[in-house]
């Protein structure tokens, strides 16, 4: 584990990593700024790009790439009232007014500094934690590794927002479209239909570019640019804080920055989600709480904090489990699976040197979108004002040329097209999507790690719950799932009417 500690360090330090990061962060930036794409849809389209770069490249790329679109979002949260990523939504409360003022720069410096504080604190808790969580599973074989990926299927039904039924119909969905392909131990083509192109399986990143980037294309293409938006044009101040603004918003940020980590790690919760729990956070410190939603500094450090702490906290279950927390993670996991490197607890064993480069790249590309950010910042300023209906036909384009570019098979611009009108139903019919990209990449390891289970079981299903390790990750993976399934739910909230009501006498009284 040290040596390849190490080996991260030295490969991410290569000066075509540190460009990959750069390129990654800038990159990341301007998709941010856009209103309506996202970090999700960014990687799925520049995961084909990664395809001829060393993993360690690409990779890098990908974790910087994805990092700056957090900070990118509050370009637009900030200029035009409009969250340019969903982790950018709280950023609005406070940053607009303070661009109304005439501190757009200010507002913007602001976020940047937090951004890198909370991401500098994420990166060091996952180059802490995820190899410590990497040494407990150094042990683990195939029958703990089911179980593992057991346990990640149930963040199926945290990862779906609204019907929990529909989250689970995603996530079996996915399951299925894994199987497509020829079975790992027996060889046997399975649902493919005679077609050999679907012989190796569904290519995962043509999946993800449909399932992403079609939906987002069509929806700016027909709702257009929202008419008498409230925009503030141009940055005339500047934008760095001074030394003692600085120091003011320090405990702002590492509060922050500590509740973005552990809301990361909860599967299911994102920088939108962190981003609301520290603007509450900084409100409830606050000594002026009046001046929330009017422009203070502190309601657009502590989002924008939380945001990018989120980054480094989701990646910690995803490296060292293989557990991906959200769809943006679950993609990033797609660039590992690019190259031939299947996700899971042995990551950090099997592929150390790739994996710790990754580590290192998240701590490295803060640094980066910090210096990006201050010279590429005004330059954003103009990618607000791309017409939606200019954005979606080049998305289109890109989703076209980045499917092509895989396997150069027209049979794969058909396969991305096909996810595009599953993904825009999945919208129509408001069923969640990164269910279904869970499904797509645990599928596989629950395939083979249960046949080979079988085998070493011979064929007896009582080898999960003989073995501890196993048992109780089952264990948690069925409280895990009962607490998200609706029948449970409402059993729950009768035992609870049910207590209240007998308890009802003892507290009570006359009026």
């Amino acid at each position: 584990m040290e040596s390849f500690l190490w080996v991260g360090l030295a490969n991410v330090v290569d000066p075509i990593n540190i460009l990959a990061i750069f390129v990654g962060a800038l990159i990341g930036m301007f998709v941010g700024a856009m209103p309506g794409l996202s970090a999700t849809m960014a990687i799925a389209l520049l995961l084909p790009l990664t395809y001829s770069f060393r993993p360690e490249t690409g990779l890098a790329m990908l974790a910087s790439l994805y990092l700056a679109a957090m900070y990118g979002g509050s370009i637009a949260a900030i200029l035009l009232r409009t969250p340019g990523t969903p982790a950018a939504a709280a950023t609005v409360m406070d940053g607009h007014p303070m661009a109304r003022k005439g501190q757009a720069g200010k507002a913007l410096g602001l976020s940047l500094t937090a951004s890198l504080i909370g991401g500098i604190l994420s990166s060091i808790a996952l180059l802490t934690v995820a190899p410590l969580l990497g040494r407990v599973v150094l042990n683990f074989g195939p029958v703990e590794i089911f179980a593992v990926a057991v346990l990640g299927i149930t963040i199926i039904g945290t990862l779906s927002q609204g019907s929990t039924i529909l989250g689970l119909f995603s996530g079996a969905l996915g399951l299925l479209l894994a199987t497509v392909g020829m079975d790992p131990t027996t060889g046997t083509p399975r649902f493919t239909f005679g077609i050999l192109d679907l012989f190796s399986g569904i290519n995962f990143t043509v999946a993800l570019i449909g399932l992403f980037s079609i939906p987002q294309a069509v929806r700016l293409i027909v709702e257009g640019n929202p008419p008498g938006a409230d925009r503030v044009s141009s940055i005339r101040d500047r934008m760095l804080p001074t030394g003692r603004e600085f120091v003011a918003l320090l405990p702002n940020s590492i509060r922050s920055g500590f509740i973005g980590i552990v809301t990361g790690l909860i599967p299911g919760t994102g920088g939108d989600t962190a981003s609301w729990f520290a603007y509450n956070e900084a409100k409830r410190f606050a000594k002026n709480k009046a001046d929330f939603g009017t422009g203070t500094p502190a309601g657009v450090v502590a989002p924008e904090a939380a945001n990018n702490a989120v980054v480094g906290g989701a990646l910690i279950p995803t490296i060292a489990l293989g557990i991906p927390g959200s769809s943006s993670t679950a993609v990033l996991l797609g660039g590992l699976m690019v190259h031939g490197i299947l996700p899971g607890p042995s990551l950090m064993t099997d592929y150390g040197d790739v994996t710790y480069t990754l580590l290192w790249a998240v701590l490295f590309a803060n640094v980066a979108l910090f210096f990006v950010g201050i010279f590429f910042t005004r330059a954003c300023v103009a990618v607000t004002k791309i017409p939606n209906r200019v954005v979606g036909p080049v998305i289109v384009v890109l989703s076209v040329i980045g499917a092509y570019a895989i396997n150069n098979s027209m049979f794969d611009i058909g396969l991305m097209i096909a996810f595009g009108m599953l993904g825009l139903a999945f919208d129509t019919f408001r069923i969640p999507t990164p269910p279904l990209v869970i499904g797509l990449i645990l599928g596989p390891i629950l395939d083979t790690t249960l046949q080979q289970s079988m085998l070493i079981g011979q064929g007896n299903w009582m080898i999960f719950l003989q073995n501890p390790i196993s048992a109780t990750l089952l264990a948690i993976a069925l409280l895990s799932a009962l607490q998200v399934t609706p029948i449970f739910g409402v059993l729950g909230r009768l035992v609870r009417r049910s207590v209240g009501g007998r308890q009802a006498p003892m507290g009570g009284g006359t009026e």
